[in-house]
């Protein structure tokens, strides 16, 4: 059974790892006409996976300063590696669909490993999904080095794969004031004519590299699909 070799053991609510693998574009309709699909789950997963893995860097990096755990944090919860990792794993093979959608499809297969660390924390608490986090994906599955070593100048690797592949990248960059003393910027980021992704921060600077960030991670998650179709 694939749980029990991917979990160690047998789950207690097999249903809630079956919505853990129904994107939202092959919802169904239970018996009391409620929507089923892992949403919900994947919102669950996210904070999860996200202080297990603070935590783990916390305890790993006793040395290091806020800057590089947040940044360690950023690129082992962002959607391109958790897509990886859910191939490694072999979750993707179960995941349903029902998209065309090539923005949308990039993110399903991450989606769907917070949605199972989701369904894994209700059916068994949090000790046990930490466990799983950190034995299972963390120390068996994550070259520490090669991710501390990787580059994360997303703006810088945008430009260059655009160089690569002939794409004309357009950054737009707006200022927006929601009350507060401190302006947001959100910049939206076009790939040939067609919008490839969103990002916000603080400054011009910030939201440029987030935008960046989300349009390599939907690259990065694309061609992890392409190789492995």
């Amino acid at each position: 059974m694939f749980l029990h070799s991917l979990l160690g053991f047998y789950p207690s609510n097999l249903h809630l790892y079956e919505t853990a693998v129904i994107h939202k574009s092959a919802s169904k309709v239970d018996s009391q006409k409620n929507v089923v699909n892992n949403e919900r789950l994947e919102y669950l997963g996210d904070a999860i996976l996200g202080a297990v893995v603070a935590e783990f860097l916390y305890n790993r990096f006793p040395g290091e300063a806020e800057g590089f755990l947040t940044q360690m944090r950023s690129k082992l919860v962002n959607r391109g590696f958790l897509t990886e990792l859910t191939y490694q794993i072999g979750l993707n093979r179960f995941i349903k669909s029902n998209t065309n959608n090539t923005l949308e499809s990039s993110h399903i297969f991450g989606d769907a490993l917070e949605a199972l660390i989701g369904a894994l924390y209700i059916d068994k608490g949090y000790s046990v999904t930490r466990g799983f986090i950190v034995r299972r994906l963390l120390l068996q599955r994550v070259d520490l080095k090669l991710v501390e070593e990787s580059n994360t100048n997303y703006k810088s690797q945008l430009i260059e794969w655009s160089q690569k592949f002939k794409k004309e990248i357009n950054f737009e960059t707006n200022e927006q004031h929601e009350g507060g003393k401190h302006p947001t910027f959100v910049t939206t980021i076009s790939v040939n004519g067609q919008k490839a992704g969103v990002g916000r921060g603080s400054s011009k600077k910030e939201a440029q590299q987030e935008a960046s960030r989300v349009v390599m991670e939907n690259i990065r998650a694309a061609s992890v699909q392409d190789t492995t179709a």
